[in-house]
């Protein structure tokens, strides 16, 4: 099989990157990693050079080059069918689809207000308020999932699934600016940070030398 690289952006900030990673470690294929970083002169250029729509995450396998996080991992969970990046079942499937694509497109206020930042902790309780519904969207939708589906394991789903690719960086926002979380839904965080690839990626993240200053004007 071809070589798999896959373009992101700095592992501190760029929640977009994590999920087609996490996904990558989760079916076992080797991979490279080239990681552009964020918020400076050369991000943009470095970025379109890899993909013409200027976003990072960006896979190439080969001559073939996929860029979006969930459309990577729709590519790696056809590629590695037995990884099981879905659910087998037909409508725990169809309900991992919908969350996914939920978190894709939606949850605007909650992006805005609690960025990615796994550099430092953060105690700002009017950007938290300002993303309170989606907080209280999230929570509720992890609970229903894993009532209804997460009988076999830790995740949403039960199985380690694309739905927790999609929702591992929202854990991190959780955990980085300070959300009050019940037992069910601090269960599942603790769940994706015990995660081997996770733990890698959040000290690497760490580790980084790029800082940026979000609160800069």
């Amino acid at each position: 099989m071809d070589k798999f690289t896959l373009v992101i952006g700095n592992k501190a900030y760029s929640s977009w990157s994590l999920r087609p990673w996490l996904a990558l470690r989760h079916v076992g294929a080797s991979f490279e990693e080239e990681v552009i970083p964020l918020r400076t002169e050369g991000t943009k250029a470095a970025i379109l050079a890899h993909n013409p729509a200027g976003k990072v995450p960006v896979l190439k396998h080969g001559a073939l080059t996929v860029w979006d996080s969930l459309a990577i991992c729709e590519y790696l969970a056809e590629l590695f069918p037995a990884a099981g990046l879905w659910p087998e079942d037909p409508a725990a499937r169809a309900v991992a689809r919908s969350v996914s694509a939920e978190m894709h497109s939606g949850f605007l206020d909650l992006r805005r207000n609690l960025f990615m930042d796994l550099k430092q902790r953060r105690h700002d309780p009017v950007r938290r308020s300002a993303a309170a519904d989606d907080i209280a969207r999230v929570t509720a939708l992890w609970s229903d999932c894993r009532a209804r589906f997460g009988a076999g394991g830790p995740f949403l789903f039960g199985r380690f699934s694309i739905a927790d690719c999609m929702y591992a960086p929202v854990c991190t926002r959780f955990v980085t600016w300070n959300v009050a979380m019940d037992a069910g839904a601090r269960a599942y965080v603790e769940a994706i940070y015990a995660l081997p690839a996770m733990r890698d990626w959040v000290a690497a993240a760490e580790a980084e030398a790029w800082v940026v200053d979000f609160d800069a004007k």
